[in-house]
């Protein structure tokens, strides 16, 4: 197990001083349709139009501006199902470091493509019988590279971080901040920049009802391992959360709830039809839990 490092809010507003004019600084949406369906007001931070598609780039090159000369010289290496991916494929061209992406063989086409248009080398695996943690480890020692994992990685957390950041310096505190969950790495920055931007926020993560092993592990206290979740929302096809991310759950975090697919993609055409956005499922799990009230608000 990784030794956990106590992380704060502090080092979120640290990042978004790294990321400042490189990571877009997305918009705040509101509905007024949205209100009243939720009953309450809603502020919809649009990390969809984030560099990449989505906020993963905040994580990305928070933690490759802070590579060494040696690092950069050696290259980077991660695993991820799209999304990561393509944020290190084009946090490491703009830094011009060498980039290894280990992908599923089943991740979405356009999210494998556009990572190797990034300029980043892809490897394949199966998800359902390999261990890309395990997969990772050696190549990233054989290669002599740094291993930045999507989610459980200090700067990885921070960086993601700086999406709810922002969100409080444009709107305010909040009564409740609802997080997208996968493997944790942006509620656990959000719950951070909210203990400091907005201390009586409840943090919320939303999981997909398929792949609730955050729930789990927040309710029994310990990290829970599942099998890969059937769920439409891709970038929640983990197995369990990382021990950095739970470490700042436990402190920080409220309650964990759940939405079912069919509730995402009722979402996703919400997005489109009345706020004119495109959403992929993962995205959809936090605006989900608030139109379908899947937590109290």
């Amino acid at each position: 197990m990784t030794k956990t490092i106590q992380l704060h809010g502090s080092d979120v507003q640290n990042a978004a001083q790294r990321i400042k004019n490189i990571a877009h600084r997305t918009p705040v949406l509101t509905s007024s349709t949205a209100n009243k369906i939720a009953g309450a007001e809603l502020f919809f931070k649009c990390e969809n139009l984030q560099r990449i598609g989505a906020f993963k780039f905040r994580g990305a090159y928070n933690a490759l501006v802070q590579f060494s000369e040696e690092q950069r010289r050696n290259g980077v290496l991660t695993y991820s199902s799209g999304n990561h991916a393509q944020a290190i494929a084009l946090a490491a061209s703009l830094l011009k470091i060498r980039a290894v992406i280990i992908m599923p063989e089943d991740a979405p086409v356009l999210k494998i493509q556009a990572t190797k248009g990034y300029g980043a080398e892809v490897l394949t695996y199966n998800r359902y019988t390999e261990n890309r943690e395990e997969i990772g480890r050696k190549l990233a020692q054989e290669k002599n590279m740094t291993l930045i994992p999507p989610y459980d990685h200090a700067d990885v957390i921070c960086g993601q971080g700086t999406a709810a950041l922002e969100l409080f310096e444009e709107v305010g505190e909040l009564d409740t901040l609802l997080v997208c969950l996968g493997g944790g790495g942006l509620l656990a920055g959000s719950a951070l920049a909210a203990s400091i931007m907005s201390k009586k926020c409840n943090v919320i993560g939303v999981e997909p009802e398929a792949g609730n092993d955050g729930q789990q592990s927040f309710r029994t206290g310990k990290i829970v391992h599942i099998d890969v979740p059937d769920t439409i929302a891709d970038g929640a096809k983990v197995t369990h959360i990382g021990n950095h991310n739970f470490d700042v759950i436990k402190r920080h975090v409220h309650e964990i709830v759940t939405v079912s697919d069919s509730q995402l993609i009722e979402t996703m055409k919400f997005f489109a039809e009345r706020m004119k956005i495109v959403v992929e499922p993962t995205g959809c799990l936090a605006s989900a839990a608030a139109l379908h009230h899947a937590y109290p608000i």
